[in-house]
């Protein structure tokens, strides 16, 4: 006997946003997806527009231009002569004070929380002009004081031998007097705001930690680097800036990365030969030498920069020290800061909007809701109302989400149906 039951129609509306091309796995939105040609069109008007923009603003706005109600302080690059004749006029003003009975001070630029300025026409934070003193005859900063003097006379001894060392070496050539390297990495940022110059300058680096991928050559010490040939790993950012230099590419873009792992799946993937770009991550908190970098290659091949961040306030904080400098070092946010890098993902809206799973989004601690509704009260992030609406709504939802939730989705959603759509609808503030 026939079975009379009526089968139920498939609800063709609840299909329409999946694809199922990679087997059982539904692929959502997959289906809104136009052929890569369109996309790319999309980002070769989006190069064109900021170049154009570059262009027509040739001359860049510096801190001696604006007329502000502060006084304030940058540094700039020295070469190792000048570094050198600095040190050595700081230390002569030092022993003649020694030598008349008064003993001796430092005059250090203060990097307190109170003494930073948000710039808007320069969208960065800048270093304001208190000066705190550092007296050796005074029991609270006796010990600073020493290290000073002793960073101050290693420095002046890469000057004179020309080598570059790390921050580690540095701290290992008198732990005892240092004890932590946080300590010895302080009074650092401080001897370059005293002598007026980048830290870069001073021949002292961070281990390699940031890595490139894609669509870049760049001279690295005289050796030509191609970046779509270091297979997956990608290159190594070189820690000392100066090496580096012919930059060439091809790309329509640069995709700064939050973490690792999403650095991995792109690179795997090929994302840069579909979408001609160029991959940089720090691997978490942005280094010194990723941020130089990143604003090289902004500067030197005028490329928009499109961020990708977890959608939690971390993220972007994260973003912000790119775009427009960290208080510790603002006294070096000019060299520092890469202007208009647009946040690309994950944001706050796209958890709904993509339809990422409960599961895979996380409580907000309380920790987490505090420093969100800080950043809220941030001059930068009130400057973009995008930012604004965002950060309000992660808030008020309590909810974060890491780039690895859209892997609930398949492990390749992010480079196959993600960042795709995303540069299809110029989604990005």
């Amino acid at each position: 006997m026939a079975d009379k039951k009526k089968r139920r129609r498939a609800d063709p509306s609840s299909d329409s946003e999946l694809d199922y091309t990679d087997g059982a796995k539904p692929l959502p939105f997959k289906k809104r997806l136009k052929p890569d040609s369109v996309i790319l069109s999309t980002l070769q008007y989006l190069t064109a527009s900021v170049r154009q923009t570059n262009s027509s603003n040739a001359q860049t706005l510096t801190l001696s231009d604006l007329s502000l109600s502060s006084a304030c302080r940058e540094v700039s690059d020295q070469d190792l002569l000048a570094v050198q004749s600095s040190i050595e006029r700081l230390i002569l003003n030092v022993t003649r004070s020694i030598l008349s009975g008064a003993g001796f001070s430092f005059d250090v630029p203060s990097r307190s929380a109170a003494n930073q300025l948000y710039v808007p026409e320069l969208d960065r934070i800048v270093l304001k002009d208190k000066i705190s003193l550092r007296p050796y005859a005074n029991v609270a900063t006796v010990r600073k004081t020493t290290i000073t003097t002793r960073i101050l006379q290693l420095i002046h001894q890469l000057c004179l031998k020309n080598i570059h060392v790390t921050k580690r070496d540095l701290f290992y050539t008198d732990v005892k007097l240092f004890q932590d390297q946080s300590q010895s990495d302080a009074v650092l940022d401080d001897v370059s705001c005293m002598l007026g110059c980048t830290r870069s300058s001073l021949n002292v680096v961070a281990a390699e930690k940031g890595v490139v991928v894609g669509r870049l050559i760049f001279s690295d010490n005289g050796d030509m680097i191609d970046c779509t040939k270091m297979g997956v790993g990608g290159k190594a950012i070189p820690p000392n800036i100066d090496r580096v230099g012919d930059m060439q590419s091809d790309a329509l873009f640069i995709l700064l990365v939050e973490k690792d792992a999403a650095y991995m799946r792109l690179a795997e993937d090929r994302f840069y030969n579909r979408f001609p770009c160029i991959i940089v991550t720090a691997k978490g908190q942005p280094d010194v030498a990723t941020r130089l970098f990143l604003r090289k290659m902004k500067m030197e091949l005028k490329l928009p920069v499109l961020a990708l961040v977890d959608s939690d306030p971390y993220g972007l904080k994260i973003l912000s020290v790119y775009g427009c400098g960290s208080k510790n070092m603002s006294y070096d946010s000019a060299n520092l800061t890469t202007p208009d890098i647009k946040w690309l993902g994950i944001r706050p809206s796209d958890l709904d909007k993509y339809k990422i799973p409960e599961q895979c989004r996380l409580p907000m601690t309380e920790q987490d809701i505090k420093t969100g509704k800080d950043m809220l009260e941030e001059d930068f992030v009130k400057k973009n109302p995008g930012w604004v609406e965002e950060l309000s709504l992660m808030v008020k939802t309590k909810q974060k989400a890491e780039i690895q939730a859209l892997s609930s989705f398949g492990f390749q959603y992010l480079s196959e149906v993600y960042l795709p759509l995303k540069l299809q609808q110029k989604d990005w503030l």
